[in-house]
């Protein structure tokens, strides 16, 4: 079994205080014992964004054992395709990452509503990387994750 592991979960893991740091450990551990775990490239540099060396960011990730994995261009092109249809579709307001449901926000001072754009193109190459390069993803992210991939098995 592979897993690919998005960003959110290391995240709260390198946060000890973190609401979420127990059950990632958990799906962490949990995914170690049924094979490998793995991660694309975005991850690798988001997860730089907490590191101030290099050194600092393979260390950790040896010592986990998480392998970065090249993302292949079908990845890629899926990911191109799914962002197509969310830039298409995407949703004018804001949207739970959990659930996936709609929430209204409107600014205090004039009551215009807030917009925001919840999704990047790297969120799409982490699903697409996950999708035809492992098994399942390990993600808080389900909502989305579910709604544009919803042929990957989650963990």
């Amino acid at each position: 079994m592979i897993t690919a592991v998005d960003t959110n979960i290391l995240l709260a893991v390198l946060k000890p205080d973190d609401a979420h740091a127990d059950s990632s450990n958990r799906g962490l551990l949990d995914s170690l014992k049924e094979g490998a775990i793995v991660f694309s490239e975005p991850v690798y540099a988001e997860l730089a964004t907490r590191f101030s060396e290099q050194e600092e960011l393979d260390a950790f990730l040896l010592g986990t054992g998480l392998q970065l994995l090249p993302t292949r261009p079908g990845s890629l092109y899926l990911a191109g395709q799914k962002w197509r249809q969310y830039t298409v579709t995407r949703p004018s307001g804001l949207v739970c990452p959990e659930c996936g449901s709609m929430q209204d926000a409107a600014c205090v001072n004039c009551g215009a509503p807030i917009r925001t754009r919840q999704h990047i193109l790297a969120d799409f190459i982490i699903g697409a990387h996950a999708r035809l390069q492992a098994d399942r993803l390990l993600t808080r992210d389900r909502g989305f994750y579910g709604t544009y991939f919803p042929e990957l098995a989650l963990a």
